[in-house]
């Protein structure tokens, strides 16, 4: 494996490969095949036969899906560690207001939200391998600087900059999956990729704990430490990621040749993923024009104010039960173990039975129990068993049912450009939800915080209508489209006969 860029690899999934990876007999049979279909049925046939397709689908799953996980948890681990900082001494030490702590939680989702279409514009220009890890480095090295930030300023300014760096990361692999597995494959792996958030969670109590022992070391408190050592080892992964993130199947070295013609057999079934598609602005204007992408995005937007109040305030609403903050460090483990069950198990059923709606309704269902359970608790503090209680349901709940909003787009936009553009529409709608969640849970409002879980509660509720909403519709096209023509899973084989999802020939996912 090697980090250097071919000319190969600044195209995206390019329709043919080099000389030197595709053989002369390969490249007869290709021409053979687009002149006689049947041919091209025959060619499929003998490769299904050579190549055995599961043990494919797991060795991608292994290259692919730890190394984009590995920086999706830091990359969380790096925005929610400012809750664990908090209760560290962070607040204090910068002569801040809980307010002021809010503005600059907000700051961070402001950045985010601006960046989000770039950065996949951006990925879409040049290669994963490439912005990826590049990604990486540049907000390891912002997160490493929030540990010697000395005032107000410092802090705002850090975390707008995190917001920035940070923005690209899932949107980008989004679409990244799109370009290596089938449609009704894609989800499942995104659940795989979104359950980092909740390991980070898990590992992000364990390492507060620790690290919270270094008060004394350097500084009186130990928050600054959190964020530089949670910072440098994102900066160290990111380093190695030039080495084992990959780009597209055409041109990736762990692949054999007979691998790659498999994979663009396989996602021409159901896929634009073979098609040489150039960037235009005239398809990044199709998603802007698109309904539907905008409810994508509602549908997360929904789910994002409850995922990072969360997330921010986890370690927060635990303390103020009457837990010290080591402690309340500790007990954020459980309920993030918890949601990153529940996140595999959800993904499994939605997965194997191929519902997308039901499964996400279900479980903003069982977050709004939790919520419910927090809200009902009128003393937490003579009762904080059960308001932790409550914590569980919200996690079990809040991380499937974003896990599900997100795969949505990436199973149903057809068009390359159109859906990293979508991908990037869905995360910038969605996190203006966060930079509202940022703002209820104020210092002054625990135990309780009735404001903040009220807020989630409606929200919760938003989410189950707007599902269905998408439901309904989707359903809706699919028989109005049916009734005007039959559907083309061959989609990779269309290439200049293929509008997209706009395609009454393409079948929608709810």
């Amino acid at each position: 494996m090697t980090a250097k860029l071919s000319a190969d690899d600044s195209q995206l999934a390019p329709p043919t490969t080099d000389q030197a990876d595709q053989p002369d007999d390969q490249s007869l049979q290709k021409a053979k095949a687009e002149q006689d279909p049947a041919s091209a049925t025959e060619s499929i046939d003998v490769e299904h036969s050579e190549v055995d397709e599961k043990s494919l689908l797991r060795k991608i799953d292994w290259r692919l899906l730890p190394a984009v996980g590995v920086l999706y948890l830091l990359s969380f681990l790096d925005r929610s560690n400012v809750g664990n900082a908090r209760i560290e001494g962070l607040t204090g030490d910068l002569h801040m207001s809980g307010n002021q702590y809010l503005t600059g939680l907000t700051l961070y989702f402001v950045g985010y939200v601006i960046f989000e279409v770039p950065c996949n514009i951006i990925l879409k220009r040049t290669t994963p391998r490439f912005w990826l890890p590049t990604l990486t480095i540049l907000w390891g090295i912002v997160a490493t600087l929030m540990g010697i930030v000395q005032d107000l300023t410092g802090f705002f300014i850090a975390r707008f900059f995190l917001g920035v760096t940070e923005s690209g990361l899932f949107p980008g692999v989004v679409y990244y999956f799109s370009m290596w597995y089938k449609r009704r494959e894609r989800q499942f792996r995104i659940s795989l990729f979104f359950s980092a958030a909740a390991l980070a969670g898990s590992f992000g109590g364990i390492l507060a704990y620790g690290i919270g022992h270094m008060r004394g070391v350097v500084w009186e408190n130990g928050w600054r430490w959190i964020f530089i050592l949670e910072g440098i080892a994102t900066v160290v992964v990111a380093v190695f990621a030039y080495w084992f993130i990959y780009n597209y199947p055409d041109t990736a070295e762990f692949l054999t040749d007979k691998e790659r013609i498999f994979i663009r057999n396989r996602l021409a079934a159901d896929s634009d993923a073979t098609h040489d598609e150039r960037f235009t602005w005239g398809n990044v204007a199709k998603a802007l024009r698109d309904p539907k992408c905008w409810l994508y995005g509602l549908s997360f937007h929904t789910m994002s104010l409850p995922l990072y109040t969360f997330s921010l305030f986890l370690p927060s609403i635990i303390r103020d039960l009457g837990y010290t903050a080591a402690n309340a460090q500790l007990l954020t483990i459980p309920p993030y173990a918890f949601a990153f069950i529940t996140t595999l198990t959800v993904a499994t059923f939605s997965e194997k039975y191929g519902q997308r709606a039901i499964p996400l309704i279900g479980s903003a269902s069982f977050a709004m129990v939790g919520y419910i359970i927090l809200l009902a608790n009128t003393d937490p503090q003579s009762r904080p068993g059960l308001s932790y209680t409550g914590t569980f349901f919200a996690a079990g709940g809040i991380y499937p049912a974003t896990a599900l909003a997100l795969s949505w787009p990436a199973i149903n936009v057809s068009g390359q450009t159109k859906r990293a553009v979508a991908n990037g529409m869905q995360i910038s709608i969605g996190n203006l939800g966060a930079v509202l969640g940022t703002q209820l849970y104020r210092q002054n409002d625990g135990p309780r915080y009735i404001v903040g879980h009220s807020f989630t509660l409606g929200y919760l509720f938003g989410n189950i209508i707007v599902s269905l909403v998408l439901y309904l519709i989707l359903k809706k096209e699919n028989t109005r489209r049916n009734a005007i023509t039959a559907e083309v899973k061959e989609v990779g084989e269309l290439h200049g006969d293929w509008d997209g999802d706009d395609d009454a020939r393409w079948r929608f996912q709810y």
